[in-house]
């Protein structure tokens, strides 16, 4: 078949495995509606081999955590659900009636708006490369849930998680959750910091990495989440002092008593494991603490030493 020239070259398509000569007159058909209108809807593609090609465009341009939980999201809800069918034929009510399925089901509100909205995310992206006319998800996805409300810790509060966990964890933990109190760093923020990025002389750190672990296994170093998340951190005494701790007992394990790598790291030199540090600042919360309070301290005034 004979499309518009390009370029003032000719230009064929040829397709073959039709059934009938109907389903091949339908397929021409749908082919030459595609070169009037820019669309081409492919019949053959299903949801399932639509989602797996869209994923793979998202590995080069997401953070290897993110492209994770899609990847996860894609696979264990998305394609069970709608993958058998045509990508032309997913309508908004098939999209309704899963989620409605899933919530009488009791699936979690927050597990299902992620995946409904990963499935309009993907569609969105059909829309605007021209295979579909509209996306069937628009509309179908449930409002986003509301987080709980945080307050953060006083600094009384602080002082005595700060205590109760040095009576139980090695100094590292107490100099961790010291830094991460202190400056309201992210777990992961502070558990990816390097000692060439601490100006100790100046009392400043600058915030460069960030360490995740892709389904709770392999551990990466990337970019922080948000882009002004990469900045300069003012040291307070308390936090200072921490830091030197670290220093003075990293230099003491290094011969050459120059300071190389992760600020809080296993013997080997090895990050710690995100969850277990986690864990270990859930466990070290004083008896008759409220553990869902958030320990970032973002009020102005630092915590008092322990």
């Amino acid at each position: 078949m004979d499309l518009a020239p390009d370029e003032g070259r000719r230009r064929t398509r040829r397709r073959s495995g039709f059934a009938t000569r109907a389903e091949t007159a339908r397929e021409m058909a749908a082919v030459l509606d595609g070169e009037l209108r820019g669309v081409y809807e492919n019949r053959r593609v299903t949801v399932a081999s639509f989602l797996r090609e869209w994923l793979v465009l998202q590995k080069v341009r997401l953070a290897p955590n993110t492209y994770a939980g899609y990847a996860t999201c894609v696979e264990r809800d998305l394609i069970p659900a709608f993958g058998h069918r045509r990508l032309l034929d997913l309508r908004p009510k098939h999209i309704d009636d899963w989620i409605t399925a899933q919530l009488d089901a009791g699936r979690g509100k927050v597990t299902v708006y992620r995946a409904a909205s990963t499935l309009r995310n993907a569609l969105n992206a059909a829309v605007r490369s021209w295979r579909l006319r509209y996306n069937p998800a628009k509309h179908s996805v449930p409002p986003k849930p509301r987080a709980a409300e945080r307050t953060c810790w006083t600094p009384d509060e602080a002082a005595a998680f700060l205590r109760h966990g040095s009576e139980q964890y090695a100094d590292q933990l107490t100099d961790l959750f010291e830094v991460m109190l202190g400056t309201g760093m992210r777990r992961g923020e502070a558990l990816a910091l390097h000692w060439t990025d601490i100006h100790l002389m100046d009392r400043k750190l600058y915030v460069r990495w960030t360490l995740a672990a892709i389904d709770n296994g392999k551990l990466t170093l990337g970019q922080p989440k948000t882009p002004a998340s990469r900045a300069w951190i003012s040291l307070s005494p308390i936090v200072t002092a921490a830091l030197q701790r670290q220093a003075a007992i990293q230099m003491n394990a290094h011969p050459d008593g120059r300071l190389e790598g992760l600020v809080f790291s296993k013997p080997d030199g090895t990050p710690l494991r995100p969850q277990w540090a986690l864990d270990q600042l859930r466990a070290s919360a004083p008896p008759n603490s409220d553990s869902r309070r958030s320990a970032c301290t973002t009020c102005a005034t630092p915590p008092p030493a322990s």
